[in-house]
């Protein structure tokens, strides 16, 4: 597994454990920094896991409207937390971060969603990150 992957799921773990506390994404992200700076071996993986939720941060808002907008059918509130991590991390790539291809960060999303979440839900997060891309 690259660290950009593993940078991914651990950037699902933190947006999952806030969604799920109710937890400030915020709070959680410092928790996992200080966690972090203990683990020197997997910091090529942190800091792009970092970027991730920082970047999710910064632009919850811009993220949140595609995902309503693009899932057909769909709230926020009515998704798994897992699928609107995944989401969130899928739009983010998409979006915001030039470096990573669209279909890159889709394929990335599609696997860390039928890893961690339904047997549907590759196929959801597939289809809303599709239209996203699309659209952009």
């Amino acid at each position: 597994m690259s660290a950009r992957s593993k940078a991914r799921k651990r950037a699902l773990d933190i947006l999952f454990q806030s969604d799920v506390r109710g937890d400030e994404l915020a709070t959680v992200l410092a928790a996992e920094a200080k966690r972090a700076a203990s683990e020197p071996a997997r910091e090529t993986s942190w800091l792009y896991a970092r970027e991730i939720v920082d970047g999710v941060i910064d632009n919850r808002d811009a993220i949140d409207e595609q995902i309503t907008t693009f899932a057909k059918d769909w709230t926020l509130e009515r998704m798994p937390a897992v699928d609107r991590a995944v989401l969130r991390i899928g739009v983010w790539e998409i979006l915001f971060n030039d470096e990573v291809p669209a279909a890159v960060a889709i394929d990335e999303a599609v696997e860390l969603a039928k890893e961690y979440s339904t047997d549907d839900s590759g196929a959801f997060v597939h289809g809303v990150l599709g239209r996203i891309s699309r659209s952009a």
